[in-house]
């Protein structure tokens, strides 16, 4: 079993994806494929998100029953601790504050007095 979610994915990448793989959700796609393919497809994957951000997922003979790998812009980051990957969430991006419908402030009301 192999699952790929992308996010943020240009439109070129996701029909690529949609030749070998099912869109069972939006960006989620599944498949069953052996190394080979597997590879190439992620290496596509790698080669077009851009500014997006993806993750693979595909089933191995180890003690979690699966590997994973990531690529492009994201927090989260596979490390290997002890011979058993987790997930290593990185600091959060420093984006510039935009003012937005939530940071106006609402005009008072004037009572009567």
């Amino acid at each position: 079993m192999l699952v790929i979610v992308v996010e943020n994915a240009p439109p070129r990448l996701r029909g690529r994806l949609a030749v070998w793989l099912l869109e069972v959700r939006a960006g989620v796609y599944v498949g069953n494929y052996g190394r080979r393919t597997r590879e190439m497809i992620w290496g596509q994957v790698c080669a077009y998100i851009e500014d997006g951000n993806a993750v693979i997922a595909w089933a191995a003979p180890n003690d979690a029953g699966f590997e994973f790998d990531t690529c492009g812009r994201n927090r989260r980051v596979p490390v290997d601790f002890d011979g058993f990957r987790l997930v290593s969430f990185g600091p959060e991006a420093a984006l510039p504050a935009q003012p937005g419908p939530a940071a106006a402030t609402p005009p008072r009301r004037r009572g009567r007095g």
